[in-house]
């Protein structure tokens, strides 16, 4: 597997990832009836890189860095990540992580902070803390998952 700066012609390949994974509304604040042409704002815009990860031409995952703030918060990095339902359990994931923290380094940012991991959403906290990640802070009611409602969100951080 590789991962690659992401092109023009790997939208639709994006697009498949990002739409299987917002639309059900447990993990990502967009909206599960976010248009494809939204995505060129959300994972494809100027101001952030996109990578993918790839296999035999087939793309399983993807990343965005970007800085989390403007200007004198611009030293701090933020990411997010989706994989293909798919190709979930098989190492994508941690792959995708161990790339972005290498990328962010090269680009010298100082960190990388999430926003918004969704405390129901078990699977990548574990992910994120075996990464050096921490919990730095808790939102209450800070998502709002479809199913249970409102639900708590954490930052996590990590230093670089």
């Amino acid at each position: 597997m590789i991962i690659r700066e992401a092109n023009s012609n790997d939208y639709d390949s994006v697009w498949e990832i990002f739409e299987s994974v917002i639309k059900t509304g447990d993990t990502y604040v967009f909206d599960p009836k976010t248009k494809k042409d939204d995505l060129s704002k959300h994972w494809f815009a100027s101001h952030m890189r996109t990578y993918v990860a790839e296999e035999k031409n087939h793309i399983s995952g993807t990343y965005i860095i970007k800085p989390n703030q403007i200007d004198l918060g611009s030293h701090i990095a933020n990411c997010s990540y989706m994989v293909h339902p798919d190709a979930q359990g098989k190492g994508v994931g941690k792959l995708l992580c161990e790339h972005s923290i290498e990328i962010a380094k090269s680009l010298r940012f100082k960190a990388i902070q999430f926003n918004i991991v969704v405390g129901t959403n078990k699977g990548a906290i574990q992910l994120w803390e075996k990464y050096g990640f921490a919990i730095i802070g808790t939102i209450p009611k800070g998502f709002k998952h479809l199913e249970l409602g409102f639900v708590d969100a954490h930052i996590m951080y990590r230093e670089i």
